[in-house]
């Protein structure tokens, strides 16, 4: 029975695994084929569409599933998404910014309203908490693209602001403004990066007990597990102490 029950426990790991791919895959097709949609349907002439193609690949997003996206928005058959930002502050005060493409601004609005009602937060007004981040580009890059040195020096003659190097890699920051040319001149120097992103980055963090810490990375999965949300952003920080305890639980 042990053995039994070990098999059904990896199956529902492999399960969850694999449902996870797909809301990521269904996540980056629509950023496509709004991008693809919005602009020209030729990655080397539309920027966002570059972008999102770049960001694909990272996810290891099958050829097929980008062409289909792309074809999606040339042909017309797509829904009309809006972009929309929605701000509110979750358990013990902890800013949060989410980003959505939805078909359905009032299905979407009452699905992340409720999220943040479930889980001890609020919803407010945009521009509620915007404020309290910095909208900027960030650029990464595996640790076999170069050194520290190599990839700082990259990064300032691309234009970058900030270079953060480790074992696991390199996280460049730029202004939001230059993001596709900053990306663009550090492909020329360090080739393809892993992701390019625009972010909203905290300008200072909010620490949390292991409870509302709990609460607070329920309301993150609830969000990120919604259909039309693409992003989500707060100034959560953990101590490695609390990290500890929740993923013993």
């Amino acid at each position: 029975m042990a053995g039994h029950s070990q098999f059904k426990n990896i199956m529902h790991r492999k399960g969850a695994a694999d449902a996870r791919r797909s809301k990521t895959f269904s996540k980056l097709a629509r950023e496509i084929t709004v991008a693809a949609k919005t602009g020209t349907p030729d990655p080397a002439m539309n920027a966002r569409l570059r972008l999102a193609i770049q960001n694909a690949r990272a996810e290891n997003m099958p050829r097929d599933n980008i062409e289909r996206a792309i074809k999606k928005a040339v042909g017309g058959d797509t829904e009309n998404y809006d972009e929309v930002r929605y701000e509110g502050y979750g358990p013990g005060g902890v800013a949060i910014v989410v980003e959505a493409l939805t078909d359905n601004r009032n299905r979407t609005a009452g699905a992340v309203r409720s999220y943040f009602t479930k889980n001890g937060g609020a919803m407010g007004e945009t521009g509620s908490v915007a404020f309290m981040f910095d909208r900027v580009g960030q650029i990464a890059y595996p640790a076999k693209a170069g050194s520290a040195d190599t990839v700082l020096e990259a990064a300032i003659n691309a234009g970058a602001d900030d270079v953060k190097s480790d074992a696991e890699g390199h996280l460049i920051t730029c202004a939001f403004s230059d993001l596709g040319e900053v990306a663009k001149n550090l492909e020329q120097a360090l080739g393809e990066a892993e992701t390019v992103k625009a972010v909203w980055l905290p300008q200072t963090t909010t620490s949390l007990d292991e409870d509302k810490a709990a609460t607070m990375m329920k309301l993150i999965a609830a969000l990120d597990d919604d259909d039309d949300v693409q992003a989500v952003y707060s100034n959560f920080e953990v101590s490695d102490a609390v990290m500890e305890k929740l993923t013993a639980a």
